[in-house]
């Protein structure tokens, strides 16, 4: 019987707590450029909101590779406030493109995915 009230509180207090986490709400997590020409950084800012009742922090933004580079709000996201995470996407190689950026924070969802794709063509 011990060992079932003490389990029945573990799950209550997972309940409990994840109700007090941030949760990031992205307006949208893929970007298309569509068609840009080599040699012209093209940059997107993703938004988002904290829907949750924490703040949020973004700790680290972690490209796929070393043509993107990323920048976001550094400061807590405090809950109903928006921020951002800033895709610039290096286009010095003609073709298509698909990147992922990986926002990692302390919210309800702790590695969130966005994407960015496009076709470089030649000037």
């Amino acid at each position: 019987m011990k060992k079932l009230i003490a389990l029945i509180a573990l799950v209550l207090g997972f309940a409990f707590n994840s109700n007090a986490q941030g949760v990031i709400k992205f307006k949208a997590s893929n970007h298309d450029f569509g068609k840009i020409a080599q040699g012209v950084p093209a940059t997107y800012t993703f938004e988002f909101t904290n829907t949750g009742k924490s703040p949020v922090v973004i700790s680290n933004v972690q490209p796929s590779c070393g043509c993107t580079t990323p920048d976001w709000t550094r400061e807590p996201i405090m809950p109903g406030k928006t921020g951002k995470v800033t895709a610039s996407y290096n286009a010095a190689a003609i073709g298509a493109f698909n990147k992922t950026i990986t926002v990692v924070n302390n919210g309800e969802v702790g590695n969130i995915v966005l994407s960015i794709q496009g076709t470089v063509e030649k000037k």
